[in-house]
């Protein structure tokens, strides 16, 4: 009776343990277009326009705004580990170039080498004035409104005491 229990409680250690590690496991995430190889393959330049790649490869994630008015597909996969913030796994970016008669140029496909990481500085930008905490800022007024002129004529210039 006795190992009969010892194994049940070894299971009941191993399956706590298993859902555990399993707990800890990253999260994978997609983003953005799914791509479709055999449907990007099938837009040509020269033969396709605005609408076929439309109709091929749906709506762009976003249209250029200045220059050429180029297409772009976006697509992310994303890996949240635990307890940390998401982070970009791995990211394709299709562009789809038109000519001024809308038919496709051409269609360039890049990857993650192209993103520019930014380090943003965590300092705080210096502002004019006075660098109060909490309390000064819940408190300081107490007292300030009509304290030293309560039940006197102002004097001096100002709206009221010239």
């Amino acid at each position: 009776m006795r190992k009969v229990g010892l194994k049940v409680a070894a299971a009941g250690i191993a399956l706590a343990v298993a859902t555990l590690v399993g707990g800890c496991t990253s999260i994978r995430d997609h983003r953005g277009y799914m791509i479709d190889q055999s449907l990007l393959d099938s837009v040509q330049p020269g033969i396709d326009n605005r609408m076929s790649v439309e109709k091929t490869l749906g709506r762009p994630t976003f249209e250029s705004q200045f220059g050429s008015k180029d297409w772009y597909y976006v697509s992310q996969q994303v890996k949240t580990p635990p307890f940390r913030k998401p982070r970009t796994d791995s990211q394709t970016v299709l562009r789809v170039r038109f000519d001024a008669a809308n038919n496709v140029v051409g269609v360039d496909k890049r990857g993650a080498e192209q993103v520019a990481r930014i380090d943003p500085d965590g300092h705080v930008t210096p502002t004019l004035g006075r660098h109060r905490n909490l309390f000064e800022d819940l408190f300081g007024n107490i007292g300030a409104v009509g304290a030293g002129g309560m039940g006197q004529t102002p004097q001096g210039p100002g709206p009221n005491g010239s």
